[in-house]
């Protein structure tokens, strides 16, 4: 099977709406709110990728299962996304640490051996 990009904008919004059970008129809504950001193809379509496709589901969790209100969910959104990122960078400093880290051993290392 095939494996598509994550951000490859894939879907038409007829089939966006039908993968979340939403209506095209719903998503339509949350793009005017700012929730979601579709790419347009050159005839003005709506394209959607996987990614927003998979936003689109926690969107429908967030309102639909916890009755959080859409201003609710654009701070969760972008509290989620910011964690995410501080996390991302948490990981890339600690791998960068560790690497130095390896380096001053192997540094000590030669310095005492030679």
């Amino acid at each position: 099977m095939e494996q598509h990009d994550q951000d490859e904008p894939i879907f038409v919004i007829s089939v966006a709406a039908r993968l979340v059970e939403m209506h095209p008129q719903t998503l339509r809504y949350y793009e005017r709110a700012g929730l979601l950001k579709p790419t347009r193809s050159s005839g003005k379509i709506r394209l959607y990728s996987q990614r927003e496709i998979d936003h689109l589901r926690r969107i429908a969790r967030l309102t639909n299962e916890l009755g959080v209100n859409l201003a609710g969910v654009e701070i969760i959104i972008d509290l989620t996304e910011r964690l995410e990122n501080v996390q991302t960078e948490a990981r890339e400093r600690e791998a960068a640490l560790r690497a130095e880290i390896d380096r001053l051993r192997r540094a000590l290392t030669m310095a005492r051996s030679g």
